[in-house]
């Protein structure tokens, strides 16, 4: 069994049966008898499983408490040797260090013992090198050449006591250990500089041996090394913190945006969707991410409401005004509907369609109400139209039936007016085209589908028979006549001129006046057998 398994079962066992009232006296403050090694035995022991429990939940910290409670028995021992006090008997009620040595090791200390980091216990021999016992267990520790009363621990070997001390700065050389394993793994640096504070307060309790100095560079190195993993932390955190801003700003923007828009161009069912949407993603950020400070978060919030409340007025607004737009529309198109529904029973076919038209152009011009209104109204509408239009349709059918022969009688009467065709006699055609129409007068009328083709047909015949009549004025039109005469004599006065110049051109050999005489004589005669044709036409 090593001196620290030892030292942990005495501890464990001293502090079931030590009473409270020898927990923590000295002399000096008391001024009772001084504390015996078994009461000695016992603060240290409820000190270091505290010490040892605390390291195992929290991994930084230990008892204050429990340590600061075996120190001041500790520290009654030299107090007493330094005024030169007999050295105390032991209590004959408490068990010696053997006793203690010899029972079985608490199931409670090994998970303790585990949960320290894992680091060498100081030696015998490199305990000397810091601290001396002398006397009845009275240990001294040496620091930058002077020495410092630690504690007492009487009744066991010098080497025995000078471990216990020893173990005492091994314990918080572990938890240094542990302290740079978390700043190396970049743990969270919460509460690290308190435990660096703490360490460094027992150390300069000066109730341990060990190098004390190492150890507090340590802890200065920690310090520094803590204080960078803070600043990390803090600017990993303003990153978040920003980007957090950021999209929280995206939300109330986007919002803000949606508010804006026109309530007139608005797409109210996307709109409203995107902005119960961004809402959540509003709660989302307000229940997982991290939290903006209170001023960032009431003015972002105050104006993500300001746009949610005005978008919801203008949606309302909206509705209630489509609402009362929905209901004069629907009574405009219900009076349309009566009128056109009092038309359905009409026999006044003309009349009727006309009106029907009407109705329809205002119709057309009225504003929409719903579309689930509209739809009802329209075939409301419609079907009050399709009656008439039913009624007359039957009512054509009837009577084109009655016009069938009448057809019959027109189509021989067409045929008879296409022989007129082409016009060669115009008197004869004239005459021929009265006896048709004439006839045509009494056949009466035919089917509608085929009155078109009829009446177009008769049409051709008449236009050609016109056309004969005007080309035959125009050919015996007196003024026409008296022009192209005239024309003629000018044209036949110019010719013998320019014959008269060319000859001359010709006598001179003049060859650019000989050309211009020519073409210009040319040109004479063109137009004077153009205008002699037309006179031949018109004799």
């Amino acid at each position: 069994m090593t001196d620290s398994q030892k030292s942990d079962e005495t501890a464990t066992d001293v502090t079931e049966t030590a009473a409270p009232a020898e927990v923590g006296g000295t002399e000096a403050d008391a001024g009772q008898s001084p504390v015996t090694p078994e009461a000695a035995a016992s603060d240290e022991g409820a000190g270091q499983a505290a010490e040892n429990q605390s390291a195992e939940n929290q991994g930084v910290d230990q008892s204050d408490e429990d340590q600061d409670s075996g120190t001041a028995a500790e520290e009654s021992a030299p107090a007493a040797a330094a005024s030169n006090a007999p050295a105390p008997a032991p209590r004959p009620s408490a068990p010696s260090p053997a006793a203690f040595a010899s029972r079985p090791k608490p199931a409670a200390a090994a998970p303790a013992a585990a949960a320290a980091p894992a680091a060498p216990g100081t030696s015998v021999a490199e305990a000397s090198k810091w601290g001396r016992v002398e006397g009845d267990g009275h240990v001294y520790l040496t620091i930058d050449g002077e020495e410092h009363p630690v504690g007492q621990y009487p009744g066991v070997s010098d080497d025995e006591a000078l471990l216990y001390f020893a173990r005492k700065y091994d314990d918080v050389v572990a938890q240094i250990v542990l302290l740079e394993q978390r700043v190396s793994s970049k743990a969270p640096s919460t509460d690290m500089q308190k435990t660096v504070t703490h360490l460094r307060e027992q150390l300069a309790e000066r109730n341990m041996v060990g190098d004390l100095r190492s150890a507090e560079a340590r802890l200065d190195k920690l310090a520094g090394q803590i204080t960078e993993l803070e600043k990390a932390e803090k600017a990993e955190h303003d990153a978040v913190r920003a980007s957090e801003l950021a999209a929280r700003e995206a939300i109330v923007a986007e919002a803000e945006e949606i508010s804006g828009q026109d309530p007139v161009q608005t797409q109210w069912k996307t709109s409203s969707a995107r902005m119960n949407e961004l809402f959540e993603n509003w709660k989302a950020a307000q229940k997982s991410g991290v939290r903006l400070g209170r001023s960032n978060e009431d003015a972002l919030w105050k104006r993500f409401r300001a746009a949610r409340t005005v978008f919801d007025r203008h949606r309302r607004a909206y509705f209630s005004q489509l609402d009362s737009n929905n209901s004069a529309a629907k009574a405009a198109k219900e009076k349309l509907i009566a009128e056109a529904e009092a038309l359905s029973t009409s026999t006044d076919w003309g009349y009727a369609a006309g009106e029907y038209r009407r109705l329809m152009d205002q119709w057309k011009a009225s504003p929409r109400a719903s579309r689930k209104d509209d739809d009802a109204l329209w075939a409301r509408f419609r079907a009050a139209q399709d009656v008439f239009f039913t009624s007359r349709q039957a009512a054509n059918e009837e009577i084109d039936q009655e016009y069938a022969a009448n057809l019959t009688v027109k189509e021989a009467l067409l045929a008879e007016a296409n022989t007129i065709l082409p016009v060669k006699d115009l008197a004869a055609a004239k005459k021929a085209l009265q006896s048709v129409r004439d006839r045509w007068e009494e056949a009466g009328k035919v089917p509608r589908a085929d009155m078109g083709r009829i009446e177009a047909g008769l049409r051709k015949v008449e236009d050609a028979v016109r056309h004969a009549e005007e080309e035959q004025w125009q050919r015996s039109n007196p003024e026409r006549k008296a022009r192209t005469n005239s024309a003629l004599s000018q044209l036949e006065s110019a010719i013998a001129g320019l014959q008269d110049d060319l000859a001359k051109a010709e006598k001179s050999g003049d060859q650019r006046k000989i050309k211009a005489a020519q073409e210009a004589l040319e040109a004479r005669q063109a137009w004077l057998d153009q205008i002699q044709r037309s006179a031949s036409e018109l004799a």
